[in-house]
């Protein structure tokens, strides 16, 4: 009977399978490695870019933030031009305003018929009196002041007649109130509400 001996051939191959054990584990070390090299450099790469991209946004921003500035100064320059020509506008309301309030009282006074002998004008009140042939006549006047864009209401304060014996002529001396454009009503103060007390 022949005996051969195995332990030879066992031993080969625990070595083998170590050495492939060993390869395997050294490539995926070196697998590993690859990996987390390509990983570090991307990530690199990516920051780089996102730096790049950050100083570039935060030059962009420092051109609006100028840009930004220039057009709040330009809007508080509009603000104090537009205030000034407010101004100018009030200033030529005021100045041209008697003017043409003078030039309405003077086409709505029916011509012949009808004379003024004094007007006087404080805060946009406007007192007007004088003389016309007849009430009718009057009424007249009140209608045309009513129509001029200058004034706002017309009241009739008096009429009575007079006698002018040198021209043997009945007349009507008047006065009219009206309001005028630079009127302006004063708000009413609200009455403060009295609280009472209560009792216990």
């Amino acid at each position: 009977m022949i005996r051969i001996n195995l332990l030879p051939f066992r031993a080969a191959r625990r070595k083998e399978n170590i050495k492939r054990q060993i390869s395997v584990y050294v490539l995926s070390v070196i697998l590993v490695l690859a990996a987390a090299g390509y990983l570090f450099w991307n990530l690199t790469s990516t920051l780089s870019t996102l730096q790049a991209q950050k100083t570039q946004t935060q030059r962009e921003l420092a051109k609006y933030s100028s840009t930004i500035k220039r057009i709040e100064t330009l809007r508080k320059r509009i603000k104090e031009i537009q205030a000034k020509l407010d101004v100018i506008k009030e200033l030529e309301k005021d100045k041209t305003g008697p003017v043409r309030l003078l030039d309405e009282i003077a086409m709505a006074v029916p011509k012949g018929r009808l004379w003024l002998t004094s007007l006087t004008e404080k805060a946009g009140k406007l007192t007007l009196t004088g003389t016309a042939m007849d009430n009718d006549t009057v009424a007249l006047f009140m209608t045309n002041l009513e129509q001029a864009k200058l004034i706002q209401s017309v009241s009739l304060q008096s009429a009575k007649m007079k006698r002018l014996k040198a021209h043997k002529l009945n007349v009507s001396e008047f006065t009219l109130k009206c309001k005028t454009y630079a009127f302006k009503e004063k708000k009413k103060a609200r009455p403060k509400k009295k609280r009472g007390r209560r009792r216990r």
